[in-house]
């Protein structure tokens, strides 16, 4: 997001700053991390706040509620290099007191109508793991074409199987 804020459908992206460090310390729990390699030490959750902060191509952000600010996860959108050809990726986490409640749908769409919007790259890609349900709903419920399975090593040194979703922002 340069110089804006997305909003849609009751949630609200706002650009991740340097107060948001907080929010990585609520994620960073056992259960908010299954999925991602487990918590982190206090070391890499500066290091990941840095990165939150210096996003080259793409943005992260907190995701809020559109009516009262209230921040109920975060997701980011970043430029990868896939098969030859850069593309976006994303992600995203929901506190579990806001999970069910279409959040993470809402704010996949608004990541899709800001990196459509760009025009610089066709493909915007997620890849949860096999196992992670609610991610995999997310992407199929906000427009994502489910490619098939591939091994992705996320942390490194970890190896996982994920399902490669990946939205044509040409036609979405």
């Amino acid at each position: 997001m340069t110089g804006g804020q997305g909003d849609s459908g009751g949630v609200r992206l706002v650009p991740w700053s340097e107060g948001d460090f907080w929010l990585l310390r609520r994620i960073n729990s056992p259960r908010m991390t299954q999925y991602l390699g487990g918590p982190e030490t206090e070391e890499e959750l500066v290091a990941r706040h840095r990165r939150y902060l210096e996003v080259a191509e793409g943005q992260m952000c907190r995701i809020t509620l559109s009516d009262t600010g209230e921040t109920v996860g975060s997701i980011g959108y970043w430029a990868d290099e896939w098969e030859g050809e850069t593309v976006w990726e994303t992600g995203w986490q929901v506190l579990p007191e806001f999970q069910g409640r279409g959040l993470a749908v809402r704010a996949a769409r608004t990541v899709v109508d800001i990196v459509r919007d760009t025009g610089t790259h066709r493909y915007l890609h997620a890849l949860p793991r096999v196992e992670n349900a609610a991610s995999n709903a997310v992407c199929r419920k906000a427009g994502f074409t489910l490619l098939g399975e591939m091994s992705v090593e996320y942390p490194n040194g970890q190896w996982s199987v994920s399902n490669n979703w990946r939205l044509d922002l040409a036609r979405a």
